[in-house]
């Protein structure tokens, strides 16, 4: 991977405002660079990987996130008493909050990603999608600015053409988001989005998209230094299950060179345009058909899924990020970063897929993980480990590389047979099923084919 350095007058003590398999991944990156880590942890958390694995660690508050990952006014001031230079908030919690961003760098500190108004920006989707049209790139056809009255939003309704997309314009995760195939169905399901967003984001804002049916879910990993914008290739994140993500390749097997260059330049041009700093990732609707991509959303964070470029091209974002917020420019450059093979990453949740994906909370009794070139693991497991029942159900992620998809295809059923959590019930299963799949080993999918596979009953026939 990359050999990315801080500036060390910049940052000597990293406090990691995070928790799980992020955290530890945030850790060892440190470890590399020479920083002092300092681990954010709960009551419920006193005993992850992450506290084991950090140089130092500081008890945030009790179990309930609102309490302690959440509550940014305690991140802030215990990161400050730690003596902290800098703040990595991972993903997820406040990783995409303006205000935290802000917060960190007025007590003195600096934040590992972008500056707040970019977040504030990039973050909004109805400000992210006006900055990429500026930046001349594709967007869905939608609605102009946010959604008002219910008769304004049914005549851009119609002018955009049924079904629609009703969409939060904060937050993310899938929710806030409703498809209306008519005018009764808008009257109906926009109060109820707007809602949802308001009570999930403490903003209730809408707006709206046409819906391309059959879509691939792409997109593009960058990264910035405020000035120089750099993609590291695109992934494709089709396999979702209700808007989740479940496996994630790199590259997409189902893009030309053309559109590549393309797709990836966009992302860099609009990046560019917001002098964006840290690794972020650009999201986008992919028509086989047609080849056009639309962007849709920016995640102005590093992303669950970033193992996948980084077995792809050797180049190590987490350590980039930490090393571009110290002050350094990027290490590298667009003509540095190439292609190698093929990735593969499958979430491992601790949720029984035969029980409708039951969370799955408990002890983690016994441990093997598989071993050799081309495999990965990142998770927080150790044998004797309690799963709390507090927080994401995501306990690991596998990730192999291959010289081809197939060749992946084959590594990831193989590695999956030599992943044993005991004491649990995980989604492997899934994941062993959908290797074995004649239609994923071919590429025919899109964002709306696992749940009908499922519905179907196709992964009890595989068991």
């Amino acid at each position: 991977m990359s050999n990315a350095k801080t500036d060390s007058q910049m940052i000597k003590r990293l406090f990691i405002a995070n928790r799980g398999e992020i955290a530890v991944r945030i850790c060892k990156a440190a470890k590399k660079l020479g920083i002092t880590s300092i681990q954010a942890y709960s009551e419920a958390d006193a005993d992850m990987l992450a506290v084991r694995l950090a140089d130092e660690a500081v008890c945030v508050g009790p179990a309930q996130a609102a309490q302690s990952y959440l509550d940014g006014d305690k991140l802030v001031a215990l990161a400050k008493e730690a003596g902290a230079d800098a703040v990595h908030p991972g993903y997820g919690f406040l990783a995409e909050s303006p205000d935290f961003a802000r917060a960190v760098e007025a007590a003195g500190m600096r934040f590992v990603g972008p500056s707040g108004d970019v977040i504030e920006r990039m973050g909004n989707k109805i400000a992210a999608r006006e900055a990429a049209i500026a930046a001349g790139v594709p967007v869905v056809p939608g609605s102009v600015g946010s959604l008002a009255h219910i008769d304004d939003t049914l005549e851009q309704a119609r002018a955009i053409g049924y079904p629609v997309m009703i969409k939060a314009a904060a937050g993310g995760g899938g929710r806030g988001i409703r498809i209306a195939e008519n005018d009764d169905e808008l009257r109906l399901l926009a109060p109820q989005a707007q809602s949802e967003a308001q009570a999930a984001f403490g903003d209730g804002s809408l707006y709206m998209e046409k819906v391309i049916r059959n879509a691939r879910h792409i997109e593009v990993q960058i990264l910035g230094d405020g000035e120089s914008v750099v993609h590291c290739y695109e992934r494709e994140c089709s396999l979702q299950r209700r808007r989740q993500k479940v496996w994630e390749e790199a590259g997409a097997a189902t893009l030309s060179d053309a559109v590549r260059d393309h797709l990836c330049q966009s992302a860099v041009d609009l990046a560019r345009a917001v002098a964006y700093r840290g690794a972020g990732t650009l999201e986008y609707l992919y028509d086989d058909a047609s080849e056009a991509f639309y962007f849709i959303e920016m995640n102005t964070r590093i992303q669950v899924e970033h193992p996948v470029s980084e077995m792809l091209t050797g180049i190590d974002l987490v350590a980039e990020m930490i090393s571009v917020c110290g002050g350094a420019p990027l290490s590298i450059s667009q003509d540095e970063i190439r292609r190698h093979g093929h990735a593969i990453e499958v979430r491992i949740n601790a949720e029984d897929p035969m029980m409708q994906f039951m969370p799955f909370p408990g002890k983690v009794t016994g441990l093997s993980i598989p071993q050799g070139e081309g495999i990965r693991f990142d998770h927080f497991l150790y044998e004797g480990y309690q799963i709390p029942p507090f927080y994401d159900s995501l306990i690991g992620k596998l990730i192999v590389h291959a010289d081809s998809r197939l060749a992946a295809i084959q590594k990831l059923e193989e590695a999956l047979g030599g992943l044993e959590i005991e004491g649990l019930k995980t989604t492997s299963p899934l994941h062993l099923a959908l290797a074995q799949d004649e239609d994923v080993k071919a590429g025919r999918f899109h964002t709306q084919w696992l749940e009908p596979w499922l519905d179907a009953g196709k992964l009890s026939q595989t068991q």
